[in-house]
């Protein structure tokens, strides 16, 4: 697995050696040919620099190394911390209160303050004041990165919280969707269908007291079954989780709806033209009650007709042409619901419904719907 270290870090390793380096340079300069650095100078920055580039990841072992070289700084009896060296025991000394939790980064950041202070005030090299002054500001850089840290703990606390009362509060949402489901299930069952029930149970009771062939009591007693098995297929939909509820129809299903209404005596062709693509289920939805809106005032309006159903692929669109050439009925269709459900489901979409009677007799309805998010079928 690849090691993968933070730009931030990278730019602090690189300053910190780069200070270093430059740092060693100008003291040789200030002082003259006979105070040069000692080689080792170099190195050393360069080596606190990459040690710094890893300060996330191993804040423990880095802040070790980066004491215990300025240890042996004050060992070789310098004077005074190097820049670039003050710089790294900061940044540390920060890295492990903003890294580790409180116990034992307290306890890391004390001893590396002893390590400090035993090889700058055992071999006398700083004197006692600016001793004391590292060590409060050592402390004050130990005691942002903790502040840091109890910062960043609580945004994390907060956001899991807030995803936790997400989460929540959408399960209460579908356990009140599935509760208003079951008592719409509930209603639907104990009054619509038992309604339904009674009517095609006396339908049948007056067909068989009048001999048992009457076509038009026939035909409420089968349209009654018929509603009540749909009525059961919607209950038991309703009362399913809302993630298995079964599919709604969509365009795909149009071949069947053609074959129930040719049984109706009502002759019908299909013409699909370009390319399919699969529509949002939304549009699709919408796209099939148009075609079976439309159907169905052609079988109550235009009598015995011919109908013929255009479904066009376009590139950004879809449009749908229901025509018949029966007798046409736009006053009775303009004033009732079928109509203006079909508008309001193109409209929806952002689409557009034309519908009236040809000049040469006959109806028309015409659709046409935005489709710039169909996936081509294959």
């Amino acid at each position: 697995m690849a090691l993968r270290i933070s730009k931030v870090d990278l730019l602090i390793g690189a300053a910190v050696a780069a200070i270093g380096v430059v740092e060693a340079f100008t003291t040789a300069t200030a002082h003259g040919a006979a105070q040069n650095p000692q080689l080792w100078w170099i190195p050393q920055a360069l080596l606190a620099g990459i040690l710094l580039v890893f300060r996330s990841k191993s804040p423990v072992v880095v802040f070790i190394a980066i004491v215990l070289m300025q240890y042996v700084w004050h060992r070789q009896g310098h004077e005074t911390c190097q820049d670039h060296q003050l710089i790294s025991l900061l940044i540390v000394f920060h890295t492990l209160g903003a890294n580790l939790p409180f116990r034992p980064g307290g306890l890391w950041a004390f001893a590396g303050i002893l390590v400090f202070d035993s090889g700058a005030v055992d071999h006398r090299i700083l004197p006692i004041d600016e001793v004391i002054f590292l060590t409060v500001i050592f402390s004050f850089a130990y005691l942002t990165g903790l502040g840091l840290r109890g910062y960043l703990v609580r945004m994390q606390r907060m956001a899991e919280e807030s995803a936790r009362l997400e989460v929540e509060r959408e399960r209460k949402a579908a356990e009140a969707v599935a509760a208003e489901r079951n008592r719409i299930a509930r209603e639907l069952h104990d009054v619509v269908a038992h309604s339904v029930s009674m009517m095609v149970m006396q339908a049948g009771a007056l067909r068989r007291t009048q001999g048992g062939e009457n076509p038009i009591l026939l035909g409420i007693e089968q349209a009654g079954r018929e509603a009540v098995n749909e009525l059961r297929i919607m209950l038991g939909a309703l009362r399913m989780p809302q993630d298995e509820a079964l599919p709604q129809p969509g365009l795909d299903l149009v071949e069947n709806l053609i074959a129930t209404v040719r049984n109706s005596g009502l002759r019908v062709t299909l013409a699909i033209e370009g390319e399919q693509v699969r529509l949002a289920p939304g549009l699709d939805l919408s796209a099939y009650r148009i075609v079976q809106e439309a159907l169905t005032n052609a079988v109550k309006y235009a009598g015995e007709a011919d109908v013929r159903i255009r479904i066009a692929y376009h590139p950004l669109s879809i449009t749908i042409e229901v025509t018949d050439n029966g007798h046409g009925a736009e006053s009775q269709l303009s004033t009732g619901n079928g109509l203006i459900g079909m508008r309001e489901r193109a409209e929806l979409f952002g689409g557009t419904l034309d519908a009236g009677p040809l000049p040469g007799g006959g109806f028309r309805v015409r659709a046409v719907l935005p489709t710039s998010q169909g996936v081509v079928l294959v």
